[in-house]
C-alpha cells in the first residue's frame, strides 16, 4: 500500500473528524495539476509554528508522544502545497501570516516566544473566531477554506496515520488474527488501530 492510499485508508476511518472539504480533497485522488503544485512555501520558521500549533491540538501526554513528535510540522505544508488546490494553498498561508500577526498584537512576542498558555488562548480565539467566521459565511452562501479548519484536520489525519498515531496512541497488533467487530474494550483499553 502506497502513501497516499494510506492516507485515503486513515480518512476514510476519521470519519467525521475531519472537515468536508479536507475530505473532497483526499478523495479526489491527491493528484493537482502541475501548474497548482507548490503555489506558496513555508519557511523553516512556519514548519517550527504548525509543529506547534499541531501539538496543542493533539499534545504530548505522560504515555504518548503528540503531534510534534509524530513530525506534523513539516506533514502539513507538504499537504497543503502537494494535495490542495493554488486556492486553498493561498488561503492557507494567509491564515497562517495572520495568526501570527495576532500572536504580535495580542502578546507582543511571536507565535514561538508565547508561553503555553498563551499559545493555547491564542489557539482557542482562532478556533472561536473561525467557527463564527463559519456561521456567517454559511448565511452568506459562501464556501471558502478556513486555516485553523484546515490545520486541524490535516494534524487529525497525519497523527493518526504517522507510526505514533498507529502504534502508541491506538491498541495495535502486528498480527491481530481474525476479525471481530464485537469485541468488548477493557475499562481504559485504547481503542484499535488494526
Amino acid at each position: 500500500m502506497n502513501r497516499r492510499e494510506a492516507l485515503k485508508n486513515t480518512a476514510v476511518w476519521l470519519g467525521t473528524a475531519i472537515s468536508a472539504t479536507t475530505f473532497g480533497v483526499l478523495f479526489e485522488s491527491f493528484t493537482l495539476p502541475e501548474n497548482e503544485k507548490n503555489t506558496v512555501s513555508f519557511s523553516a520558521g512556519q514548519e517550527q509554528v504548525l509543529a506547534e500549533l499541531a501539538e496543542i491540538i493533539i499534545p504530548t501526554t505522560k504515555d504518548i508522544p503528540g503531534a510534534k513528535a509524530a513530525g506534523l510540522g513539516s506533514f502539513i505544508p507538504m499537504m497543503v502545497t502537494d494535495c490542495f488546490p493554488a486556492k486553498t494553498q493561498e488561503a492557507f498561508a494567509e491564515g497562517l501570516k495572520a495568526m501570527e500577526a495576532t500572536a504580535l498584537k495580542d502578546f507582543n512576542k511571536d507565535f514561538l516566544s508565547l508561553s503555553s498558555q498563551e499559545r493555547e488562548q491564542l489557539v482557542n480565539k482562532l478556533r472561536l473566531d473561525t467557527i463564527a467566521q463559519q456561521k456567517a459565511d454559511k448565511a452568506a452562501k459562501k464556501n471558502v477554506p478556513y486555516f485553523f479548519v484546515i490545520a486541524r484536520d490535516l494534524t487529525v489525519l497525519g497523527y493518526f496515520a504517522s507510526e505514533i498515531g498507529c502504534t502508541q496512541a491506538r491498541e495495535y497488533l502486528a498480527i491481530p488474527g481474525r476479525y471481530d467487530g464485537a469485541t468488548d474494550l477493557k475499562p481504559g483499553q485504547k481503542s484499535w488501530a488494526s
